[in-house]
């Protein structure tokens, strides 16, 4: 049974019509648990699979590792069920030497894993002080056009949504709209992480001179990830929220919103979007 997309027993009623049984795919979910050098860091829901992805864009994201030789081993722990077979639903994640793990109180330090009573101006400015890279002069330029089409590639890409129908999905393009990268994952955070830890493990963080593209909305978790990771422009196909298009503005980063053809919602450093049949 496929632990992405399991299947369940399913009775569909319409009006007027005889029931029919059947079975569903359904997105699957199941815990992660992430260790750094032994000790527990967090235990994340997520649907199985890019675990080591979703692990390492994890810790790109709270400005633990920048770089890929920072990472020196992920591996999956002894995490059994009741019949002794392990579940894969733990990782261990060693780092290189010399990198400080994180600490005791990591709970209350992760943007991502706690309300911590960080907010408006002092999650901007907790944000700014933790990146590693500066994306205001990323020399991005991308054609409305080009933007307007990304929606439809990326839901044609989207194995896991085309059975099941609940997976959200991140992805990166390059600055002419070809397809990098996706990941799929029941947490939209989640599959960011997924792709940041994919560029970490292909030596490609920072990640200039790219677009991410979110199927859902642009929190301000989405951005921050996006300005930890170098990446200079995040779309997104549903609206952002407030604090999202202020860490945007302050970070340099391009923040589009409503991206579903043929038109768009630029709420930050508009600059980066090209129109070449109408001016700017």
């Amino acid at each position: 049974m496929s632990r992405v997309s399991p299947e369940r027993p399913i009775v569909r009623i319409t009006v007027g019509a005889d029931r029919e049984q059947g079975r569903d795919a359904l997105s699957g979910e199941e815990p992660l648990e992430l260790r750094v050098d032994g000790r527990s860091l967090a235990v994340t829901m997520r649907t199985p699979g890019a675990d080591f992805d979703l692990a390492a864009g994890f810790l790109v994201s709270e400005g633990v590792i920048t770089r890929t030789e920072e990472l020196r081993e992920i591996r999956y722990c002894v995490g059994r069920d009741v019949d002794e077979a392990n579940q894969f639903n733990v990782l261990d994640v060693h780092l290189a030497a010399g990198i400080t793990p994180p600490g005791s109180d990591v709970a209350r330090a992760f943007f991502t894993t706690s309300s911590c009573g960080l907010c408006g101006k002092s999650s901007i400015a907790a944000v700014r002080t933790r990146s590693h890279f500066d994306v205001r002069d990323d020399p991005l330029q991308v054609t409305a056009s080009t933007l307007v089409s990304l929606p439809d590639r990326l839901r044609a890409a989207q194995r896991v949504f085309e059975r099941t129908g609940g997976l959200h999905a991140a992805a990166l393009f390059s600055a002419d709209g070809e397809l990098i990268v996706l990941r799929e994952d029941v947490g939209r955070h989640n599959a960011v992480d997924k792709v940041v830890g994919w560029a970490l493990r292909e030596g490609r963080v920072p990640i200039r001179d790219s677009i991410m593209l979110v199927s859902g909305r642009a929190s301000f978790e989405l951005v921050q990830k996006a300005v930890m990771a170098g990446v200079p422009m995040l779309c997104a196909v549903s609206a952002p929220s407030s604090l999202a298009v202020d860490l945007a503005n302050e970070s340099g980063l391009t923040l589009v919103g409503f991206l579903r053809a043929p038109s768009m919602v630029v709420y930050a450093r508009a600059d980066r979007v090209t129109n070449s049949t109408a001016p700017d």
